[in-house]
């Protein structure tokens, strides 16, 4: 399990990361989601113990991980710009990787060949984006790593590939009890991969919840009245937007369904219908409500 405690991160006189706390469950797959500059990479990096906190604590398993080696060896940490040696082959990145990580598994890495149709004789910094994240894939599974840590993991690779790699790390959670945390702007891939969600806004984390218990507590409605909008509605519910389409008003309502539907069924609207709400529709109506908002964004 990976707990942060009023974890504090500053480059000299900038503050990158202020008091944030979360927990991550074993073989869980969290969600790291927040606005650009939001203080995501270095977050990441400084679970992965690439960068020291300058207050706070981070313990992995109850261990602190900063300079940590022997619990490093259960840690992949996959930038969203993978780094390789120069003029390395696949099959030299593997020794190298085979001894540097006492888990490293060849029978699994001769199985993800499957998976990987790649020449293990080529050179990495020849291919393409696409294919260099293929790799940083393959060898960091054949280490069996009990915690993978992803930042912007996908990018560059084709619709295929991007199905492949979920699958694995999905197979792996299922099977291992492996643990991964994961931040990328394309949220819908988040949607399919995780069960839990952080949201970071300015260094802070604004929200952490498991993502079924976010998507209950806020809801898209349309509702539309014989008259005018009754002038209890909007002081009755917590409302994060609203826009009039005709005679329908399109809400983003925060509250549980039953008790919305109940208030708002009080009013007798001629129309009232709840619409599902994307991750991305979610992530974008929260920060809106800390000032980070753009206008007529209802689909």
């Amino acid at each position: 399990m990976i707990e942060l405690t009023e974890v504090k991160k500053s480059f000299e006189d900038i503050k990158v990361l202020n008091n944030v706390s979360l927990t991550v469950k074993k073989g869980s797959i969290y969600g790291l989601l927040g606005s650009n500059g939001a203080g995501k990479t270095t977050l990441l990096k400084t679970i992965a113990g690439i960068y020291r906190q300058n207050s706070g604590s981070i313990h992995i398993d109850n261990e602190e991980v900063f300079e940590n080696v022997a619990l490093k060896q259960s840690i992949i940490f996959l930038p969203d710009i993978p780094y390789f040696f120069a003029q390395s082959t696949i099959k030299q990145l593997a020794q190298f990787y085979k001894n540097m990580y006492p888990t490293w598994n060849e029978e699994r890495f001769q199985q993800l060949k499957q998976a990987f149709p790649i020449d293990l004789k080529k050179k990495v910094h020849r291919m393409s984006k696409g294919m260099q994240r293929q790799v940083a894939f393959w060898l960091a599974l054949s280490t069996m790593p009990d915690i993978l840590i992803l930042d912007e993991p996908l990018d560059g690779l084709d619709a295929v590939m991007r199905q492949k790699i979920k699958n694995l790390l999905v197979q792996d959670v299922a099977e291992r009890e492996m643990t991964i945390l994961i931040s990328s702007h394309n949220l819908r891939e988040v949607e399919d991969l995780c069960d839990h969600v952080g949201i970071l806004h300015q260094g802070q984390l604004l929200i952490e919840k498991d993502l079924d218990d976010l998507k209950s507590d806020i809801h898209k409605i349309q509702v539309a009245f014989k008259g005018d909008v009754p002038l209890a509605f909007h002081e009755d519910l917590e409302i994060l937007y609203e826009e009039k389409r005709g005679s329908v008003l399109l809400c983003i309502v925060r509250g549980k369904e039953n008790k919305l539907a109940s208030r708002i069924q009080s009013y007798k609207p001629l129309v009232f219908d709840i619409l599902p709400l994307t991750l991305e529709e979610i992530f974008i109506y929260e920060m809106g409500d800390v000032g980070y908002a753009i206008e007529n964004i209802i689909v």
